[in-house]
């Protein structure tokens, strides 16, 4: 049987034959949904018998909805078979151990809906993602799925940070019922070769099966560690197209199957491959952002799952020092598994009863107050804004360090962030106005880098759907520095306040209708101030003319 000329296969490769398992549509899946146009699947699956890959894994096979998502997350046989695969081929799908153990069935009730014998199906290779917890669930699986016919890989996630024990332990479980290979995964990209090379010898001491690597790239040492791996015997290696997979990606195929080439000594027709990449899959990199970069590096480095930085770069409401905050929250959390709320959590500092010394009434009571925005409203019409405030003497305040007007026609200064806060220190000391935040709030490290600097401190906290407005200090459902300057005008009794700058982002930026939520938020609430916005904006707020007002 062709099954078993595969697991015969497998015997072999154990004894020193490289086998290259391509994964793109399966972990690239992650940055577009598993939505691959056809044309790309045709022309990759050609580039991948171009160079001789071993298996192709097409995507996952899942039972779960609830969004939609494209064809690469079920991956169905009657999906397969509206490809052009090429003969040479030999496919894979993957299914998650947890997601068959959440089936109200069980484990083998949601098998036998999600596969045929493999004698009927397109797929050979079915491999089963499970993290250590789960791995009972996984061998259960793998014992069904191979006396169906099919070559069986268990993926142990996460691995890096188990203990000696816990590994040998595992692998002298999965010994008494053995997959036809065992995979472990550098889930976070924090591995390097020594941590590898540790793994596949804590391993060795109670699987004595073909072994196979997974790697991630955050700190760049995906393929360093797939050779390491090699060298230490491992003869399943994972990659993908440009390293395309979930956060930074994994070892990139165009790389590794030189190395492997060169080690089973073939030729390599690499040509195909190159222009499905300039064809497809730069393209898509340029828009969905893969590889490593800092922030990556970071997560590999504090043991941080990934995707908690694939989802904040794909938001364009947080800035740089927002994803640094939140990864240091998670550092101090624990961010081994992503979660939504974890990080909304991380972006919020203020969870505690708020605190503070400044009445902002002391000067803002029955006055006018003119925020300046970021907008480039405030350079746009800069002569105006300056004109108007000679003349009606606003208490004027300008957010973080912006410094479009000259220092004498602004009042004060308001931040609520502190890595903005750790980053600018230096530019603040400099600058004349005192300072509004939150001090007695704010990490030690931050106030002393304030040292010397005029703080007014108002307190602030973070709680959901939350307005309140108190007499040194307020309540908000958001950190942003505006809705902290418009709870500053508020508490402070100011007769109006008036937004310059506050132009608004492109009409498909999120920001847009955070802000607009928030705004909607405020004036709802009784004895606020009005708000008039004097250049142009695209937010939802009443507007007027600097320019009528002069």
């Amino acid at each position: 049987m062709v099954v078993e000329a595969l697991r015969d296969g497998c015997v072999e490769l154990a004894a020193g034959r490289l086998v290259l398992v391509d994964c793109t549509l399966r972990d690239g899946g992650y940055h577009n949904a598993w939505d691959f146009s056809p044309e790309l699947i045709n022309d990759y699956l050609g580039a991948m018998a171009s160079i001789s890959a071993d298996y192709v894994e097409l995507g996952f096979r899942s039972l779960e909805h609830g969004t939609f998502r494209g064809g690469c997350a079920y991956t169905t046989d009657r999906f397969i078979r509206q490809m052009a695969v090429p003969p040479s081929l030999r496919l894979g799908v993957m299914v998650n151990a947890g997601e068959l153990a959440r089936y109200p069935g069980g484990v083998e009730a949601a098998l036998d809906v999600l596969f045929v014998n493999a004698g009927e199906s397109p797929v050979s290779l079915v491999r089963i993602a499970s993290h250590f917890a789960e791995l009972d669930e996984a061998l259960d699986a793998s014992t069904w799925l191979r006396e169906r016919g099919y070559v069986v890989g268990v993926n142990l996630m996460q691995i890096a940070d188990r203990s000696d024990a816990e590994i040998e332990e595992i692998a002298n479980r999965a010994s008494e019922r053995p997959p036809d290979v065992l995979y472990f995964a550098d889930s976070l990209g924090g591995m390097d070769a020594a941590q590898t090379s540790r793994i596949v010898a804590l391993l060795r001491r109670g699987w004595t099966g073909p072994l196979g690597i997974h790697a991630h790239d955050n700190m760049g040492r995906a393929l360093v560690n797939s050779l390491q791996a090699i060298a230490d015997g491992v003869t399943w290696i994972d990659s993908t197209v440009t390293g395309m997979g979930r956060g930074p990606g994994n070892a990139k195929t165009e790389h590794l199957v030189i190395e492997i080439a060169q080690r089973r000594h073939t030729p390599l027709d690499i040509a195909p491959l190159i222009a499905v990449i300039n064809r497809h899959f730069r393209p898509m990199q340029a828009e969905y952002g893969w590889g490593t970069n800092s922030y990556y590096y970071l997560a590999g480095k504090y043991g941080i799952h990934p995707t908690y930085v694939q989802a904040m770069l794909a938001d364009s409401r947080y800035a740089d020092e927002d994803v640094l905050a939140v990864m240091e929250h998670l550092q101090e959390a624990g961010g081994k598994t992503f979660s939504v709320e974890e990080l909304e959590n991380g972006k919020n500092f203020y969870d505690d009863c708020p605190t503070g010394t400044w009445a902002p009434a002391e000067m803002l009571k029955g006055r006018e107050v003119l925020v300046l925005g970021s907008g480039p409203g405030v350079s746009r019409y800069r002569a105006a804004i300056t004109e108007f405030i000679k003349l009606h003497r606003p208490v004027v305040v300008a957010f973080n360090t912006d410094s479009v007007l000259d220092d004498d026609l602004v009042d004060l200064r308001v931040a609520s962030h502190p890595f903005r806060l750790l980053s600018n220190a230096t530019a603040h000391l400099k600058l004349p106005q005192p300072l509004v935040t939150p001090a007695s709030m704010l990490p030690e490290s931050v106030r002393n880098l304030l040292d010397g600097k005029e703080v007014l401190d108002f307190g602030l906290a973070v709680r959901s759907e939350t307005f309140e407005f108190s007499e040194r200090y307020c309540v908000l459902p958001t950190s942003l520095t505006v809705a902290y300057a418009l709870a500053i005008a508020t508490s402070g009794h100011a007769r109006r306040v008036l937004l310059a700058g506050f132009d608004g982002y492109s009409p498909d930026d999120p920001r847009n209708t955070e802000v607009d939520w928030l705004l909607s938020g405020f004036t709802a609430n009784e004895f606020v101030p009005d708000l008039i916005a004097i250049t142009p904006t695209r937010f939802a707020v009443d507007v007027g003319s600097v320019f009528s007002m002069i």
